[in-house]
């Protein structure tokens, strides 16, 4: 049986082979009307990969759960905080939504702020797409009104034009075209960048990928005819992390995917007990 996520978020749907809206099949799969199956997982999660996808590109095991531990141990609950707060309208999309950390603090922020009498009783959707379907099993379980689905974010998204109220990209690969198709009249991307500064305590010790410069003006210039910006706000924090948490946070990343465990292990054991970290991003905000 569909589990009531993803039942949710099944209008917001769109087949990956013919574009055509998605329907509950009642046999634990969903088909369009030109006849396309796709099962639905034991972990209660839909793969919507198209002919074209990618997922090599997905997380690992291990990284989705050292995200899970980071992200858990609420690091970086500034930052969902202000997705959240930036979340104008459902339903909400998020792109490389990894656990659903950020997409569930979207949709409980946005129906519980003063203004939203009318989402409180209908509350809005959430719909978590990634490329790993590790990473699509814990988002599954991550929120009632959460819809898990494995999708590539470089191919044709399966989703409706024009379905998504709100976009999320948090530390995520964004596609314009496809981004500005699936947001409605009037929607709203919002894109968490990271600064230069961002981790730069242990980004030399450790080993990991440097931040390019000028990241949200190459944002603004990517979205340019498509989406305006509307708004462009630093946040900024300093974080006292443990061996195990700097462990976590560099698994978690991309970074991972070029260092050795046994590398990792020694840099580790050269830190501190408690390291200082700066946490420093830009939140974007861009309409239709």
């Amino acid at each position: 049986m569909i589990r009531p996520g993803l039942a949710g978020v099944l209008p917001l749907l769109a087949c990956p082979s013919c574009g055509g809206g998605l329907t509950d099949s009642g046999v634990d799969s969903v088909g369009c009307p030109d006849g396309h199956r796709f099962d639905l997982a034991r972990q209660g999660y839909l793969s919507l990969l198209g002919p074209r996808s990618r997922t090599d590109t997905g997380d690992s095991a291990d990284m989705v759960a050292a995200r899970e531990q980071f992200l858990g141990a609420g690091h970086y609950r500034q930052i969902a905080r202000a997705v959240a707060d930036r979340v104008a309208a459902g339903p909400v999309v998020e792109i490389g939504a990894g656990t659903g950390y950020y997409l569930s603090a979207a949709i409980d922020g946005f129906t519980s702020t003063d203004n939203a009498s009318a989402a409180a009783t209908r509350p809005i959707v959430g719909l978590a797409l990634d490329s790993s379907r590790y990473a699509a099993r814990r988002a599954a379980a991550a929120h009632p009104r959460i819809g898990s689905v494995v999708a590539d974010a470089w191919s044709t998204l399966p989703v409706l034009a024009g379905a998504a109220g709100t976009v999320l990209s948090v530390f995520a690969p964004r596609d314009p075209d496809e981004i500005t198709r699936v947001l409605a009249p009037g929607g709203r991307l919002v894109v968490a960048t990271p600064r230069p500064e961002h981790l730069a305590e242990i980004r030399g010790p450790l080993r990991m990928l440097a931040v390019d410069e000028g990241k949200p003006e190459r944002l603004a210039a990517a979205f340019a005819g498509r989406l305006r910006v509307r708004e462009r706000s630093d946040l900024r924090a300093e974080l006292q992390l443990s061996r195990r948490d700097v462990g976590a946070l560099v698994r978690m990343g991309p970074t991972a995917r070029h260092i050795e465990a046994a590398d990792l292990a020694t840099n580790l054991a050269e830190l501190g007990d408690v390291t200082d970290v700066t946490m420093a991003v830009t939140i974007n905000v861009l309409e239709r």
